[in-house]
């Protein structure tokens, strides 16, 4: 005879044990999440509480001055606006035209698939390698460090990230978008610019924002390529100053007014990409 006295009880204890573990597993998917928050808000108190106070009006008009001297950091944030916004023109459409390829053309065949592994294994490549790539096959060949070197090597790290970002968002443009169209007459490329660029376009200048918030604070590639310049300029052929490499020098040196400004680079970095990855990310959030 089937008993549903047990059936019952058994399914409580089934549930209770479902019920328990349930609980265990939120419990500890909090304190991650809460040990995740910990570290962040440390870091941006302590960048606050140390940067803070050299953060006025002269940091952003006057260079980096010798030791013992007044000065700010313009010559380092004109040096990193001007290669950031060089691997950006260089990077994007690069990327976007890969992403492109992938969602749209790479359909069949082997060399989708092989790109695709390719540019995660760059997605995750160190950006030191990257720079010491820039390094032998520019830097090395001219004889001279360069804001140029600094863009490119920037522009190699743009690159994966606006591939993948551009890859995904156009996968998740609805195929009966395109029947539509092509059912219409609309040519293959009118199909892409007109209508699947539109669809994904918030995600595609997403990807460009996060590609950039990652670049602002790459230090490693710049050591070997745009080194760094004591004075403002805007020769892209000759070393310049960037934030990422001042804050680096700045910070280990035995000058605690050098320090000060290093903290301070480092809180307009770290702003810099906050405010990024915000505004990626409010601006777009329902298109």
């Amino acid at each position: 005879m089937f008993d549903s006295d047990s059936v019952v009880s058994l399914s409580n204890r089934v549930y209770r044990r479902r019920q328990i573990v349930n609980r265990v597993m939120l419990t500890l998917s909090g304190a991650a999440v809460a040990f995740g928050l910990f570290w962040l808000f440390w870091i941006i108190i302590t960048l606050l509480t140390k940067g803070a106070s050299a953060l006025s009006f002269s940091l952003l008009t006057q260079p980096t001055p010798p030791p013992g001297a007044d000065g700010g950091l313009l010559n380092a944030i004109v040096g990193s606006v001007l290669m950031a916004a060089v691997a950006t023109l260089i990077g994007t459409p690069v990327g976007v035209l890969a992403g492109t390829y992938l969602a749209e053309y790479g359909n069949r065949g082997w060399l989708a698939p092989a790109t695709r592994f390719l540019n995660d294994v760059l997605l995750s490549a160190p950006s030191i390698v990257i720079g010491l790539f820039i390094y032998a096959v520019y830097v090395a060949q001219v004889e001279h460090y360069s804001g140029w070197a600094g863009a490119l090597a920037l522009a190699i790290i743009v690159v994966p990230v606006v591939v993948r970002s551009t890859d995904n968002m156009l996968m998740l443009v609805p195929n009966s978008l395109r029947e539509a169209a092509a059912a219409l007459g609309c040519p293959k490329w009118r199909i892409i610019t007109l209508i699947c660029y539109r669809a994904a376009r918030s995600g595609m200048i997403t990807g460009v924002l996060l590609a950039v918030a990652r670049i602002s604070g790459e230090t490693a590639p710049l050591l070997f390529t745009a080194l760094n310049n004591q004075f403002l300029s805007f020769n892209m052929n000759a070393p310049i100053a960037n934030l990422p490499v001042v804050i680096f020098q700045y910070a280990a040196s035995p000058f605690e007014d050098w320090n000060r400004l290093a903290w301070a680079g480092a809180v307009l970095i770290t702003l810099l990409v906050l405010g990024i990855n915000i505004l990626a990310r409010s601006l777009f959030r329902n298109k």
